[in-house]
Formats: C-alpha cells, structure tokens, sequence
C-alpha cells in the first residue's frame, strides 16, 4: 500500500493515472464517472490499480459543476447553539446521506448580515436546494434564491414566501399543556417564551396560549419574556396570590433553561412551589428536581421530512405548497405533580 500525503494526492491529476494506466483521459473519466460499465474488465482493472498506486482523489465538486450537478443542499440556520436546531440539522443531515447527498450549514448567530452573506456563500457553492430555519429578513434575497432552486422553511415562516413548510403543530401543543397542567391541578399559569423577534412559532406559541387560556375559565394565564428582568417577573409571579397552584409553561428549551436557572435563584424548592412544563424534551430535564414534564418535538422526523419535501421537488414535483405539521408527545415527569386546587 502506497503512503501518500494529501498535498501529494491532491496535485495528481486524471491525465497523470491515464498516463500512468497506458489509456485515454476519457477512459479515465468514464471509470470515476456512471460510465464505467463502457470499459473493458482489462482496462478498468489498470485504471483503478493505477488510482491506487498514484493516490488519486477526484474532485467531487469539480465533476458536479461539469455536470451541473452538485448533490449539495444548503441549510440556513439562525442559531447552531439551539438544541432544537441541532437535533433538527442532525434529522436532515442523515436523510442526506441515505439519497447520496451532502449538507452544507451556515449558522447566522440571529445576525442580519451574517445571513446575507451566507446566503450568497450558499449560491455560489451551486447548492441544488435550501432548507431555513431562521428569521428570514433577507426576503428579496430568499425569494431570488427559490426562483432558482427548491426552497423548504423549517419551523420559521418567512413572508410572502410560498414554500413548503415543515414544523410542529403549535395550537394543539399549546392545546395539550394547558390541558394537561388543568387537569393536574394548576390554576394560576405563566407562559415563558423568548423574545419574539418577528419568530412566527414563537408568535403562533403565544396566540395559541390566549386562545386556550380564554377557552378555560378555571385557569388565569399571564406572559413573560426571558431576558435580564426574568428572575424578579418570576418572583412577582410566585408572590401574587392567584386562583390556585402556580405553573411555568416554558415556549421551549431555551427558556425552560433560564426559568430553571432564575427559579433556583429564588431559592425555589422544585417543583413544589411551582409547577412546570416545557416544549422541547432536552437530555438534562430529567436531571432537574424530580424531572420536567416536556412536550417533545419528533425532531429528526421533521428534520427528515424536510430534505423530502426539497427532494421531491427536485425531482420535478411542481404540486401546490405544502404544510407539515407535526404533533408533540407529552412526557410526564415530576414537575407536574398532581396538585389539589384552593
């Protein structure tokens, strides 16, 4: 077996193994390529045992762009940090592997220029479709992008951009905690959620939680945001006399973080003081207190679901627009103990 370095494969070229295999560079080009069955059993022996002995690695993206394929697709991300975005990414990233494409992210950092940039980055790669999952404020720039290629939004909508959407069903998860933090026994119910920054699931979060909270006349429902002033909200919240049993309904991982943090600031004895339920099922909520009741989210389904979706339209699906929208699983922990009302 030769030992060969990567800057020594890298500077051979296809013309060296034709010479080195005594045949033409088309022949060559045809071995590497979907060709192969056109060469002799002779002459492809001596092609791949030259390659071999020579070190030889194609340039993938060079033959893709000769052949205006790339099986590359591009996924835009508004923050790498959120557990959400990486189980997602992951979801994606394998149904990518298993129809031979592969995946190029870009994370944004929630900056406006940052996706402006990396979205001609992602053009210039000649990626052959897009998966997005952030605040889309680049809409001119979205909208030039799905002229040209198959676009899918995750979690995120962007308006006035008709594209297939994947993401979870919000209304009935709303539905589904506030039911199930009634039937336990709480009364007196906080929402949590991170600043909405034009985020639609975060909008839709909140709306749907009015909605049932209006819906419910035993329950008395009031919303917070996380940031600097959370501990103190949470400690007015926990002061104020309600109409029973006090409950966090956290909007997801990253809020369920920060309440957790604020309320063993507090000195909350958890999860006696007060009750809690969150979107999102992350590793460390069974680790906290007793657990955290969760509603989770099928991630890689939806992740999965999404390169589908962009997969069938580059194959030529030209069918209306298309919505996904995935249930979320409660998970009981002790966080939600059952409670008596007064």
């Amino acid at each position: 077996m030769n030992d060969f370095s990567a800057a020594q494969r890298s500077r051979v070229t296809m013309l060296d193994v034709a010479e080195h295999a005594k045949v033409s560079k088309a022949s060559v080009s045809r071995f590497i390529g979907d060709d192969r069955a056109l060469l002799s059993d002779a002459i492809a022996q001596r092609i791949e045992q030259s390659i071999a002995e020579l070190g030889y690695r194609p340039n993938q993206m060079a033959r893709g762009l000769k052949r205006g394929r790339t099986r590359l697709i591009g996924m835009l991300v508004a923050d790498i940090r959120n557990p959400y975005s990486i189980a997602v990414m992951h979801g994606v990233e394998t149904a990518c592997r298993q129809y031979g494409y592969s995946l190029v992210v870009c994370n944004t950092d929630r900056d406006d220029e940052q996706e402006r940039q990396h979205l001609a980055l992602l053009r210039s790669y000649n990626i052959e479709g897009l998966i997005v999952n952030t605040l889309g404020h680049h809409r001119d720039e979205l909208l030039e992008l799905h002229r040209e290629m198959p676009l899918v939004l995750v979690d995120r909508k962007v308006e006035h951009l008709e594209s297939d959407m994947v993401g979870l069903n919000n209304p009935a998860a709303a539905e589904m905690a506030l039911a199930h933090l009634e039937e336990r026994g709480y009364r007196d119910v906080l929402l949590v959620t991170e600043p909405f920054d034009g985020t639609s699931s975060r909008i839709e979060r909140v709306a749907s939680f009015k909605t049932q909270i209006a819906q419910r006349p035993m329950l008395r429902g009031t919303l917070i945001e996380t940031g600097s002033e959370l501990t103190a909200q949470l400690n007015t919240f926990l002061d104020t006399p309600g109409p029973g049993p006090k409950a966090l309904f956290c909007a997801n991982g990253i809020a369920a973080l920060a309440s957790t943090h604020a309320l063993r600031e507090l000195k909350c004895n958890l999860f006696e003081d007060v009750g809690l339920i969150a979107l999102d099922d992350l590793d460390w909520y069974p680790l906290v207190g007793t657990g955290i009741t969760a509603l989770a989210q099928p991630t890689s389904e939806i992740g999965a679901s999404a390169f589908e979706c962009l997969l069938k339209r580059l194959r030529g699906d030209d069918g209306a627009v298309r919505t996904l929208d995935f249930s979320a699983r409660l998970v009981v922990r002790g966080s939600t103990t059952r409670r008596v009302s007064v």
